[in-house]
Order: C-alpha cells, then sequence, then structure tokens
C-alpha cells in the first residue's frame, strides 16, 4: 500500500515538478532521462519514508487520505497559477477568508482534485490493514524506513553531481516536490515556536513624544495611509504604462511617484507587518520575537489612530487600535453581498473619526485604509461598471482558461478603480483643508504575476519570485499646509524618488518622520523624505 501510494504521489500528483524538470537544459539526452527517473524515484522514496513513519493500523488510512488530498490541491494551484509552496504561501492558506477562498472555487479545480484523488482513495477504501503484532509493525515499518532511505542515497550517489548542481541552480523545484513540500512547510509553521518566542509582543516606541512642529499648532495634521493590495508598479500609467489605467491621478501634478519601491514580500501575510515593522526585511525574516508595529509607535505617541478594513485583516498589526471592517456594511451602489468597494471606506469615515478620543484627534490623526484593491484571481469583481475601461474581461477564477489579455484587462481595470478611489481620497482631504494639514501615502503590499512565464498571482519565495510580484506602486500627497510644516516640497520630492530605489523598509520610518513622531525606534537613514527636508532642499 504505501509503495503504492508514494509511486502515485511522485507521478500524477507531481506533474508540476516534471513539466519544470523537462524544462531543464540537457533534458531529452539519455543523461537528462537517467536523471529524471533518478529525481522520480527518490521523491517516491521519500513519500515512502515519510508513510513508513505512520504505517500503524489506526494511521495508515487517515494518514494516506490527508496525504493524497494535500497533493491533489498542491497539485491544482501548481498546475493552474505556476505556484511554488513554502511556508509562507501555507500561512496564506490559513488566514485567507471565506471570501477569498471562494473566488477559488471552479469547476477545474473539483476535476482535478477528483481525478488525483478519487482514484487512490477509492482503492485504499477497499484493501484491508493486516493485524500485526507490535513488533512485527515495528519491523515492517523500519525495513519500509530503512529501504526508502537506501533508495534516496543510492539514486543521489548515481546522480549527486547533476542533482547538487540542480538544486542550486533552480531553487523553485524543491518547492514543487509535492505533497513533500506542504508537509516540510507545515512542519516548519508547526516549530515556529522553538525559534521565536510568539508568546509574548515585546514593547517598541514607548518613548514616542510629539516634535516641535505640534508645538502652538493651528491645526493637526491628519495623514491618510493607503495600503494597497496586489499593485503592479509598471501596470499604473501614472508610472509610465502604455495604458492610461491612472487618468485622474496622472493629470495632478501635486503627487510624488516613487517607480522604483519594492515590497517586503510576495504575499499580505509576510508584506504588511513587514512593511509595518522597524526590522526592515532582513531582520523581520531574522527576528526571534515579535514587537509591535509602527501603528502602536504612533499611538504611543498620544496621536489618534483608525484602521479600515476592506480586506482580510490587518495580520496583527492594528490589534492594539480602532478597527472597523467592511465585511458587515451594507450599500448597494458600492457592495455586493458581503463585499464592498473600497471606496466604501470613505461612506461614514468623519463620524468614525469622530468617536476617537478628542484629546488624540487635536494633537493629530493618522488614518489606514486597507483596500481590496486588485486581489485576484477574480480581479473583475474588483471595479464598477464604470471604470472598466478594457475589455473583453476575464470573468474566470480559472484564469488559465482566459486569454491572457483578458485578463490583463480585468486586472488593468482593477487599476482604473484605484484611480478612482485614491482620487476620492484625495476629494475627501482636500475638503478638510481647513481643520487639519493633510496627507496621503499609498503603497501596495506586493505585485502580481499576470500568466508571465504561466505564472499567476503571487506568494513565490522572495528569492526567486519575479521582479512583477516585488515592483510596487507608492504615490504620496502632500497638501500645501503639510508641506510648510514639514519643510518638504513636492518638486524635491519628485526630482529625488522618481528614480531613487525606496522598499518597505522605509516605510515605518519614513512615516515616523512625516509624522514628526520622535523615537528611538526611528532611523533618519531609512526615511524616504529625509533628503528633501533640508532647509537647501526645501527652497528647491
Amino acid at each position: 500500500m504505501v509503495v503504492l501510494v508514494s509511486t502515485w504521489l511522485a507521478t500524477a500528483c507531481n506533474v508540476p515538478l516534471w513539466q519544470e524538470v523537462a524544462q531543464l537544459p540537457g533534458q531529452g539526452s539519455l543523461r537528462g532521462w537517467g536523471f529524471a527517473l533518478a529525481f522520480a524515484a527518490i521523491v517516491a522514496a521519500g513519500n515512502a519514508a515519510l508513510l513508513s513513519l505512520l504505517a500503524w493500523r489506526w494511521t495508515l488510512k487517515p494518514a494516506v487520505l490527508v496525504l493524497v488530498l494535500m497533493a491533489a490541491f498542491g497539485a491544482y494551484f501548481m498546475l493552474a497559477y505556476g505556484i511554488a509552496i513554502d511556508a509562507s504561501m501555507l500561512v496564506n492558506v490559513m488566514q485567507t477568508d471565506v471570501k477569498e477562498a471562494g473566488d477559488l472555487l471552479n469547476t477545474r479545480m473539483l476535476g482535478t482534485v477528483l481525478a488525483l484523488a478519487l482514484p487512490p482513495l477509492l482503492w485504499l477504501y477497499r484493501r484491508p490493514v493486516l493485524r500485526l503484532t507490535a513488533l512485527r509493525h515495528l519491523a515492517h515499518n523500519g525495513l519500509l524506513l530503512a529501504g526508502s532511505i537506501a533508495v534516496i542515497v543510492a539514486c543521489l550517489l548515481l546522480v549527486f553531481q547533476d542533482f547538487a548542481s540542480t538544486m542550486r541552480n533552480h531553487t523553485k523545484l524543491r518547492y514543487l516536490i509535492n505533497p513533500l513540500n506542504s508537509v516540510y512547510a507545515l512542519g516548519h509553521i508547526a516549530t515556529k515556536p522553538l525559534r521565536m518566542d510568539t508568546s509574548k509582543l515585546l514593547p517598541l516606541g514607548r518613548d514616542a513624544q510629539l516634535g516641535a512642529s505640534y508645538a502652538g499648532q493651528a491645526q493637526p495634521p491628519l495623514l491618510v495611509l493607503v495600503l494597497g493590495e496586489t499593485g503592479r508598479s509598471g501596470n499604473f500609467g501614472i508610472n509610465g504604462y502604455e495604458r492610461d489605467t491612472t487618468p485622474l491621478l496622472s493629470a495632478r501634478k501635486d503627487l510624488v511617484s516613487a517607480r522604483n519601491a519594492w515590497s517586503c514580500g510576495t504575499s499580505t501575510a509576510a508584506s504588511v507587518p513587514c512593511m509595518f515593522s522597524h526590522l526592515g526585511r532582513t531582520g523581520y525574516e531574522a527576528r526571534s520575537a515579535n514587537f509591535e508595529s509602527l501603528i502602536d509607535v504612533l499611538h504611543h505617541a498620544g496621536l489618534a489612530v483608525l484602521w479600515m478594513d476592506n480586506q482580510s485583516g490587518c495580520k496583527g498589526v492594528c490589534d492594539r487600535v480602532e478597527e472597523i471592517n467592511t465585511s458587515t456594511t451594507k450599500d448597494p451602489a458600492l457592495c455586493t453581498g458581503s463585499e464592498c468597494l473600497d471606496r466604501v471606506m470613505l461612506r461614514d469615515l468623519d463620524a468614525r473619526l469622530a468617536a476617537l478620543p478628542a484629546e488624540q484627534r487635536q494633537r493629530g490623526t493618522v488614518v489606514v485604509l486597507h483596500q481590496m484593491g486588485s486581489h485576484g484571481p477574480a480581479y473583475y469583481k474588483r471595479s464598477a461598471p464604470e471604470n472598466k475601461k478594457f475589455s473583453p474581461e476575464c470573468t474566470s477564477t480559472a484564469l488559465q482558461e482566459c486569454e491572457r489579455q483578458q485578463v490583463v484587462n480585468a486586472y488593468d481595470n482593477s487599476i482604473v478603480e484605484t484611480d478612482h478611489f485614491l482620487d476620492s481620497v484625495l476629494q475627501w482631504l482636500a475638503a478638510r483643508s481647513k481643520q487639519a494639514q493633510t496627507a496621503m501615502i499609498y503603497v501596495a503590499d506586493h505585485g502580481e504575476s499576470l500568466g508571465e512565464n504561466n505564472i499567476y498571482l503571487h506568494g513565490l519565495p522572495y528569492s526567486f519570485a519575479p521582479d512583477v510580484q516585488k515592483h510596487v506602486p507608492w504615490i504620496t500627497w502632500l497638501s500645501p499646509a503639510m508641506q510648510a510644516r514639514t519643510q518638504l516640497t513636492t518638486g524635491c520630492l519628485q526630482q529625488d524618488l522618481a528614480e531613487r530605489r525606496v522598499s518597505h523598509d522605509h516605510y515605518f520610518h519614513s512615516v515616523l518622520g512625516l509624522m514628526d513622531v520622535k523615537t528611538g525606534a526611528y532611523n533618519s537613514a531609512l526615511d524616504m523624505f529625509s533628503a528633501c527636508r533640508t532647509p537647501a532642499a526645501a527652497k528647491g
């Protein structure tokens, strides 16, 4: 039973892996075929070794059931979207809400899963598990484990040079070995508490104080942080895209677009906590404890903070401030079922802000608007009918069923919707210019693949994810009053940030610098606005 199931998993459930292997240099030659057969034997033996640890009377069938279903679903998503499976991808899966999960359901997924899971599971159901004494069972399992390891070692010795070179130069392959990739990722997640103390949250910025700009201020600052979702910098018209996807933003002369901006991760679960962290991408990935976030530091400084969410949550960064989710909002013009267009976050926003403590609002306010943005694969749902500028759209969540241009059309229409939303935010801020000194920072959490090299969506491991999953739009607007307050000028920022490389590593420090929050956690070297804050630069 173990040998046959392991062979099925290594062959039928690993089509994405073998497709990738077939593209390797030298495949088709005798040596290439020998490498592929040895690799297949290693994968099958690896599955058998895993099952040998679970091949007990009461655990074998449940273990096979779980592994086969895991492999069937994994194979579908790797085939359909060109993804790879690692720990961050499984974190995304575990944090997916009902709306996101619903977008992924389609008949192709059902057919693929049934084709890969039903034959072995029907066969398994009819097979009795023999009753053995404990010693015989232990001996059988031990021999199976030893035999599996022997096969792995023998095959590795036969193709070691080719295998080592391939694994080193084609890192993606290790994340396609199904379902061992998912098992390893689950183990990595389960052992996280051993590598990092997740039981407590370390304080950050408890020394935060408001700077000199708050002394005797006539108007408090009001900063809106728009947290974009799945934004490709290259698909924004304001960044030079051949299509005019941002007509409203492009018409303005008072915006600063950082065209060379890069994300902290390739998924919401990775990027959002990272960009609101003081550690930067490298430090965040290597951290041994969790810290409070930028949102906490702003709150410690005495500012009013509100998080509005039209997505699947703030991933823990806003847990200690006021958070409002739009999932229960009823607005026939902007909502369908439990999903709303992003503009719904501006509805009743004044009332939401008025409910925050008056003492904090008198100092200043920071509002985070977390977009649904361009979340896939149902891009066609992310734009209103009047903003569907490009057609025909792909209206299937099985993106590979559509012509690639249809996928791009649906995605670009979601950018047109974001253009409309950001313009609405700017109008909302302009209407409050007599009460506050206003500003907006928009930046997406990560990018997206739209079928390039048969890869869709996002979430590939950062080390080999394509640039389109990491290159993000970053747009800043400062009112004249905020420019005077911060000694920044739009002209200087436009010139400085047009091509300069910035990343989510700068986000934490740039927001603190803009809001003039003094704390030991602030690093001026990572404040993207600091180069234009000198008196000489301000005059320019």
